[in-house]
């Protein structure tokens, strides 16, 4: 299969023929990055983003004013000497500092992610260049795994052992959105008496796990990982899985549909024990924002001066690109599985012109629910809630909480 995008998916299952993504990938067989590499990564976007557009607008500029004082249309754009003479001195001096703080920050940097703003930072990052940090091999790069206490968790059973001491066989999955960290469930957790998580726990007999992915990944490379990392999960988990939810916020539920839709060889896959699949603010039919985003690509594309413009908003992971239309129409819902839909929308009804527009935010109301204004719903017979709040309110919601605890203790 392919994994930059649905063009070569085969339905009703996703396949593939480049075997299994292994999700036992440690933080620790590679050094994490420290302050001064996230440092140096901004230094190379200076460089290769805002000095070059910056340099390609300069010479647009340039080239049509020369072509007017001279009576003939803009051609190439180019600097003259003494402007391009600048721009490669400052590029140069951006790329050596940058070489200077990954060699120091290798010997004697602070890593980034023993700090919660470190690790939601490179959240932040991730979401917006990931697949670009993971192809170049960058210790700023997100490998999914399951977390605890701000850690990646070895997927043995020793280590699943000591990490969840008190394992039920109902296990509960959280997965956050775009550019979030497993951390964005604790949202308000002051104000509600703690996460959905930590509550599930009090109150039924749910463990919950929380996973952290790159979310600037393809969300079918993503789903792909998230299969392979749940069948490591069963198989390591201290006793004998019965149940698991799924619960997933924006882009999270895009990616658990994608892994509910991979194909194994397990003999009993963990799929068949998925009972809940709940999708919070999940933009099933695409998002409005990033469909926006490549209007303004397109608008700008079309003076010389204007264009180089447009790579600031192209500079964004495939994860992104992917959401301005969600996942393929014809990935499947698993047959067994309950399906429970949360839509929020910034005034009290969804049918306001306000939540009309622009729903939660950054999602729709009718695509939270799977629901087009023509053509067939994604999830027929689903179970739904809409709830007043922004798209992140979601996260940790009173409301969203008390159909939680009802939906997973159904029978």
């Amino acid at each position: 299969m392919s994994l930059r995008g649905h063009g070569s998916l085969t339905y009703p299952r996703y396949a593939t023929d480049t075997g299994p993504v292994s999700s036992r990938a440690s933080a620790a067989a590679r050094p994490r990055a420290g302050l001064l590499g996230a440092i140096a990564l901004a230094t190379d976007t200076a460089d290769e983003l805002l000095l070059g557009t910056v340099r390609d607008v300069h010479g647009a500029v340039s080239s049509r004013v020369r072509g007017v004082v001279a009576g003939y249309p803009p051609q190439e754009i180019r600097p003259g000497r003494v402007s391009s003479a600048v721009y490669a001195g400052i590029g140069g001096s951006l790329r050596a500092t940058g070489r200077g703080l990954r060699a120091f920050d290798a010997r004697f940097g602070v890593r980034i992610e023993e700090t919660a703003r470190g690790r939601f930072l490179v959240s932040a990052v991730n979401g917006l260049i990931g697949d670009r940090l993971a192809e170049e091999g960058s210790d700023l790069a997100i490998d999914m795994a399951v977390r605890k206490r701000g850690r990646d968790v070895t997927l043995e059973a020793d280590a699943l052992a000591e990490a969840f001491p008190a394992a039920t066989p109902d296990v509960v999955v959280f997965l956050h959105g775009l550019s979030e960290a497993e951390t964005a469930w604790r949202r308000h957790q002051d104000r509600t008496g703690g996460s959905y998580g930590a509550r599930l726990a009090a109150d039924t007999s749910w463990t919950p796990v929380y996973v952290r992915a790159n979310t600037g990944l393809p969300i079918a490379e993503n789903g792909v990982a998230l299969a392979s990392l749940l069948d490591d999960l069963v198989a390591g988990w201290p006793t004998a899985v019965r149940r698991i939810a799924l619960v997933g916020h924006s882009m999270g539920g895009l990616v658990m549909r994608a892994a509910c839709a991979v194909a194994t060889d397990a003999p009993a896959p963990w799929t068949d024990r998925v009972t809940d699949v709940v999708t919070l603010g999940t933009p099933h039919l695409g998002a409005p924002l990033e469909r926006g985003v490549a209007l303004g690509v397109a608008a700008l594309g079309r003076l010389p001066e204007s264009a180089p413009l447009g790579r600031i908003l192209e500079y964004r992971s495939v994860g992104i690109l992917d959401l301005r239309a969600g996942l393929a129409p014809d990935v499947q819902n698993l047959p067994h599985a309950r399906y429970r839909l949360v839509a929020a929308t910034l005034a009290g009804s969804h049918r306001h012109p306000v939540s009309e527009a622009i729903g939660d935010g950054l999602v729709r109301y009718p695509s939270a629910l799977g629901r087009p204004r023509r053509g067939v719903e994604m999830f027929p017979g689903a179970d739904t809630l809409h709830v007043k709040g922004d798209h992140f309110d979601l996260l940790n919601h009173p409301e969203v909480y008390d159909a939680l605890r009802t939906w997973l203790t159904q029978d």
